[in-house]
């Protein structure tokens, strides 16, 4: 591997690889491409390592992946200049959208547009259920899970309350996963080696950082500190990737405080997909309709710092529990929960659309393209011209 890069490299590496990240987790394979093939600063297998590692923390796993690369490149310095290039693409255009239907949402050939973009929504929550139904559920157990978490949400619980529960049922459901009963001896072996110690001074810079902005905001602009503390919750329990975000979100920013209508939210949702980076990027939607472009920036900041915290403090020591056995059985809850989370807010959504043949025929074609692998830009792309002139 080359020797350690400098920060304004790695920073441009990945601002360039964020104006062309559209396809949410798909984009690890290019992330892998640039830190291992193009640069050499990754060997292969440490970067896979770092996959099973973003896996089962919160967080958008694209994203994290470009933080690990960066983290395994340059330390905290390189995670922080690959996580922040490679989300400013997104943001930047996020924000220009959110402007742009700040402006025009009362134009009859936006309204059109959006109500397409509305149905592809829902396709795109079904896909990303089925995709991961197909993938988490397995068993009786992850069938029970997935329906509980699915009604308690259905009926206005909370995401967080079926999160805890779910991992928790977790631990006594999963008998057969079985693992090691104790955290091994490498826990301490990973803590004195200097690079651990250097990479867990970076979180803590990260989390001094996020109290200092989050004690100003308090002070001065109140109502967006509890905006950011919001979006810090969703994405410190968004396990499973930034889809699983959206009932956090939809249960914070929709049903509990009402901050957006359910049409509005599932607009930027809508403008999530044609922007490159994670869907999570809806979080700058929601800051710029309620409080400009500072809430765009709050929320957008927010919706990532708990992620990368955790990025940099689990890094040194994944070896040391990946194979506990109460933290496999937990995690497997936690990703059998999102299923039906996920299946909760598919059917919310579903019911906010007034159906009819033309809806129909606009949803049924974007689950059937999205299902057989079409890229989700092109699919948005295509239903809002479509929309135009049918809806």
């Amino acid at each position: 591997m080359e020797g350690s890069p400098k920060l304004v490299k790695i920073f441009f590496a990945f601002l360039r690889l964020g104006l062309t990240a559209f396809g949410g987790p798909a984009m690890v394979r290019y992330i892998k491409e640039l830190a291992c093939k193009k640069n050499r600063w990754v060997k292969p297998e440490e970067f896979d390592h770092g996959i099973a590692l973003v896996q089962t923390i919160p967080g958008a796993t694209a994203m994290q992946a470009a933080a690990y690369a960066g983290l395994k490149a340059r330390g905290g310095a390189g995670a922080l200049a690959a996580f922040t290039g490679f989300a400013l693409p997104a943001f930047g255009l996020m924000v220009a959208l959110a402007w742009a239907y700040q402006k025009a949402m009362n134009m009859d050939l936006v309204v059109s547009c959006f109500n397409g973009l509305k149905v592809v929504v829902v396709a795109i929550v079904a896909n990303a259920t089925l995709d991961f139904g197909k993938k988490m559920i397995r068993g009786w157990q992850d069938f029970l899970l997935m329906a509980l978490a699915a009604i308690y949400l259905f009926f206005k619980g909370s995401p967080v309350i079926a999160i805890v529960f779910c991992s928790v049922g977790g631990i006594f459901l999963y008998t057969k996963i079985v693992g090691t009963d104790v955290v091994g001896s490498s826990f301490k072996d990973a803590l004195s080696s200097k690079e651990a110690q250097a990479t867990i001074k970076w979180a803590g810079f990260v989390a001094f950082v996020a109290l200092v902005v989050m004690l100003i905001l308090f002070v001065f602009k109140p109502f967006l500190f509890n905006l950011g503390l919001l979006m810090m919750k969703i994405d410190f329990f968004a396990y499973g990737g930034g889809y699983a975000s959206l009932p956090l979100m939809l249960h914070e920013i929709v049903e509990k405080h009402a901050f957006l209508p359910k049409a509005v939210f599932m607009d930027g949702i809508a403008l999530g997909q044609v922007t490159p980076g994670p869907i999570v990027i809806t979080a700058a939607f929601v800051g710029f309709l309620l409080s400009g472009i500072l809430g765009a920036v709050v929320c957008a900041w927010a919706i990532f710092t708990p992620s990368l915290f955790m990025l940099m403090i689990a890094s040194p020591f994944f070896d040391s529990f990946k194979e506990f056995t109460v933290f496999k059985r937990a995690m497997r809850g936690v990703l059998a929960s999102f299923v039906g989370l996920l299946l909760a807010v598919f059917v919310s959504f579903f019911m906010a659309i007034k159906w009819g043949p033309a809806p129909v025929l606009v949803g049924g074609a974007a689950f059937l393209a999205l299902y057989k692998g079409i890229d989700i830009l092109w699919v948005v792309l295509a239903a809002a011209a479509l929309s135009v002139f049918i809806l």
